[in-house]
């Protein structure tokens, strides 16, 4: 495992932890979006389901067991603890725009034809779009102020850095996963639009 996944982690990690501290410190999840959190908690249960069946490393173990953890709170948290404070007129994106045609990809295109690893390609998929509920509620309110610029720093180092780290893999172990880097140039493309309405919006 090279510094860039590593560090693409922590910085996710941590973007994930700033919005459950923003949350639980103002407590409201005003402008956020909660279908946006339930499809981040989708992609995480539906990649890390090898929990059961590899061992890789403690430490990946515990990155994904915290990865898991953070999202079912954050979920919680918007729909259940402040869920007087969640804005759920704007928060109407059709999920099903989202969810049939990536489930449809990932049986579609993937590696290979088994359940976990469908799962896995579908959790890629599905994270390269589970922002844009988040960009159509900014866009439909015009406001961006409760998203703070940590949170959005720590996202956007997130996705630089596994790019980084694709790059990396490529020239020192000759890897290249075309399903995780195409979806992963999308994701990122949704997040530079998404620092882009921040700082308009």
């Amino acid at each position: 495992m090279n510094i860039f996944r590593i560090l693409g982690d922590v910085s996710h990690l941590l973007a994930i932890i700033i919005l459950l501290l923003k949350i639980q410190k103002s407590k409201s999840c005003a402008g956020i979006s909660g279908k946006s959190q339930i499809l981040f908690a989708l992609v995480f249960t539906t990649r890390y389901l090898d929990l059961f069946t590899t061992f890789i490393s403690a430490y990946n173990t515990v990155m994904k067991v915290i990865f898991l953890i953070c999202a079912y709170i954050t979920v919680y948290m918007i729909y259940v603890k402040f869920r007087k404070t969640f804005d759920s007129e704007n928060d109407s994106f059709r999920l099903e725009f989202l969810l049939v045609p990536v489930t449809g990809l990932s049986f579609l295109e993937n590696h290979s034809f088994t359940p976990l690893e469908i799962l896995w390609t579908f959790s890629i998929y599905l994270e390269s779009v589970a922002i844009l509920p988040q960009l159509f509620m900014i866009s439909k309110t015009g406001e961006a102020e409760t998203i703070t610029t940590h949170y959005l720093f720590f996202l956007g180092l997130y996705r630089a850095l596994y790019i980084a780290n694709w790059v990396w893999r490529y020239y020192t172990e000759n890897f290249y996963d075309q399903i995780a880097v195409v979806s992963g140039v999308v994701q990122t493309i949704f997040y530079c639009d998404f620092f882009y309405l921040y700082v308009t919006k």
